[in-house]
């Protein structure tokens, strides 16, 4: 995850993994789904501790990780043997068409230019190759949303300000008081992903009944 040269999730990678991916089911709502059957290397940008791998891997692709925190990529290293490598997702040290698959996974709200993020995961892609975007709901999840008690939530005004928010009253002791956050509204987000180079095949809001927490699409390259 980058911002700038700060790579903010150094550091709290033993934290993070027992908090969020020890113990979690193997494969996150729909992502296997999305990805569909396939082969060949799948870059998934964002890696974190490696929690999409064994997805990956049961599409029938292999795993080539990649994420700005060297401590997150120490722990991804036990859930795999292919390529990790610490790099800016939003400059991705790869020609050219050189993947079938990329992933941007959970990472729209840990990077400076979202926007650059997919057009640079669009760029590694080959033609007819699949691109799945997956990470917060812009509406429901976020600086300005108040989770409440049996699932509601309250959505500020605040959903208006969008960019890097340091702080929010509406934080628990989650990784967002770590880290921050990045807030991109759906218009943002949207836009990031409708261009020329892709083919819109599919949105989902994943995971859990009622009020959605994610935001996932499927595009494919299209020249």
């Amino acid at each position: 995850m980058t911002t700038g040269s700060t790579a903010r999730y150094d550091g709290l990678a033993d934290w993070y993994d027992a908090r969020y991916v020890a113990g979690a089911e193997p494969h996150q709502p729909g992502l296997l789904e999305l990805l569909g059957p396939g082969s060949g290397p799948c870059l998934d940008i964002g890696c974190g501790t490696g929690r999409n791998f064994e997805t990956i891997r049961a599409s029938g692709r292999s795993v080539v990780g990649l994420d700005f925190s060297a401590d997150q990529l120490r722990l991804a290293r036990t859930r795999t043997d292919g390529p990790l490598m610490v790099a800016d997702a939003a400059v991705l040290p790869f020609a050219d068409a050189s993947f079938d698959t990329a992933m941007v996974m959970w990472i729209s709200t840990d990077v400076d230019d979202f926007t650059e993020v997919v057009r640079e995961a669009t760029r590694v892609l080959r033609p007819d190759g699949v691109l799945v975007v997956y990470g917060v709901h812009p509406c429901f999840n976020g600086p300005h949303v108040l989770w409440n008690e049996h699932g509601s939530r309250l959505v500020h005004p605040s959903y208006r300000q969008r960019g890097w928010h340091e702080e929010s009253p509406h934080w628990g002791d989650g990784i967002r008081r770590h880290v921050s956050m990045h807030h991109v509204p759906l218009a943002t987000y949207l836009n990031a992903i409708l261009t020329p180079a892709l083919t819109l095949e599919r949105f989902e809001e994943p995971d859990r009944a009622g009020v959605p927490y994610s935001l996932a699409v499927r595009a494919r390259r299209t020249s």
